[in-house]
């Protein structure tokens, strides 16, 4: 309600409001006349503020201008000789002295006389090294031994998984070509047209290494027919043992495959 009389900077009553409201919060014994403090100190701040402001000092103020007058004239400037020289322009330096700056660098050291100090924005380092931590040999020893124990049969197995599988895809692999000359055994069955996958390269090289297995146990074998070309056919069963068999000629060839001859 006293508003404008506390913002008088010639009035003491935000001063005597203070002073009373520091008597009664002596007295407070509840919540709310706690909070009913807290929202005065809320007022008397912005009506302190408000009035600081109203407040005219020449301290506070600074004049720039005056400030580099009292500069260049510390400095050794001379305003008589600085308008001849102004004309000139053959003066490197300007119209400042030639140890001006000299002469304001010795200055100002005096008012900073106090180094800053230095601090770590995480603390400093510890001196003492740190305790090292007590090593259990047996224990590792025991755990080490376990796991080259245990890592011989889980690659047995994984091994004995991968074999059953080429086996079965070899087999599903002899009974399509089967099949194929079965129903048309005057026709050759192009090699390249058996094992390529016009969608997947590496499922064609994957056909390619079941066939081979094929190849190699004599279930099947690849010649050249009149373009050059390889084919494949199944070879007829014989009455002579597997022995006889194998002893026939074998020859191996490597075949060279990549992605821009496949597509």
């Amino acid at each position: 309600e006293n508003r404008e009389s506390m913002l008088n900077s010639k009035s003491n009553k935000l001063t005597e409001a203070l002073e009373e409201a520091n008597k009664l919060f002596d007295g407070v014994c509840r919540a709310r006349e706690a909070a009913l403090d807290a929202q005065f100190l809320v007022i008397a701040s912005n009506i302190g503020k408000e009035k600081a402001n109203e407040l005219h000092s020449e301290m506070s103020a600074f004049d720039s201008t005056a400030f580099a007058e009292d500069l260049l004239t510390f400095m050794g400037i001379n305003r008589t000789e600085a308008e001849d020289i102004d004309d000139s322009e053959d003066v490197p330096g300007g119209f400042l002295p030639a140890d001006a700056w000299q002469k304001m660098g010795k200055e100002a050291p005096k008012y900073f006389r106090r180094a800053p100090t230095f601090h770590y924005m995480m603390g400093s380092f510890k001196s003492e090294p740190p305790v090292p931590k007590q090593r259990i040999e047996r224990q590792k020893k025991s755990s080490r031994g376990k796991a080259e124990r245990a890592m011989p049969a889980q690659l047995k197995k994984m091994e004995e998984s991968h074999q059953e599988a080429t086996e079965k895809e070899v087999e599903r692999i002899l009974r399509i070509l089967q099949t194929h000359f079965e129903n048309d055994p005057d026709t050759p069955i192009s090699f390249f047209d058996f094992v390529i996958d016009p969608n997947s390269f590496a499922h064609t090289v994957e056909n390619m290494f079941h066939v081979s297995f094929l190849i190699r146990d004599g279930l099947a074998k690849i010649k050249m027919d009149e373009d050059e070309l390889p084919i494949i056919e199944p070879t007829k069963p014989s009455g002579r043992g597997e022995e006889d068999s194998r002893a026939g000629a074998r020859n191996q060839v490597v075949i060279s495959l990549d992605q821009k001859e496949w597509k």
